[in-house]
């Protein structure tokens, strides 16, 4: 009997171990399986907002080529940027913060942001000017209603107040 009491213990333990891993593997896999886009908006890693204009597939194709190693170049400046940020943070833990290390801190995190900034306007626009007229008025309002629906918590969106 004392045999039985181990393999039923057994039994439930591989099981929870077993729904453990599975909950573990579905939540990095819904994690990692989303991007954030440049306007704000969480989105799935292959699904690009230019897929809902209805482009032909040369346009389509064209576009998609531009946008994954643009996608890399601004996960590469978040990146950076969340560097910056952890380096302010243990600036501020000192137990005498230097203030001018941490302006100086500031200012760099505001440097690349204004570089992303910049980055995301240029490939705006060079997507734009490849675009007949009635697509350029499509993809302005797709990005601006992006935008508007990515704003960030607690941060009202600029469209809001009109």
């Amino acid at each position: 009997m004392r045999i039985g009491v181990l393999k039923m213990a057994l039994a439930v333990s591989l099981v929870f171990n077993l729904s453990v891993l599975a909950a573990t593997g579905y939540v990095h896999y819904t994690k990692n399986n989303t991007w954030l886009s440049p306007l704000g908006v969480r989105m799935p890693k292959d699904k690009f907002l230019f897929e809902e204009m209805g482009l032909r597939p040369d346009q389509m194709k064209r576009m998609r080529e531009t946008a994954i190693p643009f996608r890399a170049r601004i996960d590469g400046k978040r990146q950076e940027i969340a560097a910056k940020r952890t380096r302010l943070f243990d600036l501020m833990r000192a137990d005498n913060p230097d203030s001018q290390a941490i302006k100086a801190a500031v200012a760099e995190i505001s440097r690349i942001q204004g570089e992303v900034e910049t980055m995301v306007t240029a490939h705006i626009l060079q997507e734009k000017a490849t675009l007949g007229k009635d697509q350029q008025k499509r993809f302005l309002d797709l990005i601006e209603n992006a935008m508007s629906k990515g704003s960030q918590p607690g941060c009202p969106s600029v469209m809001q107040n009109r």
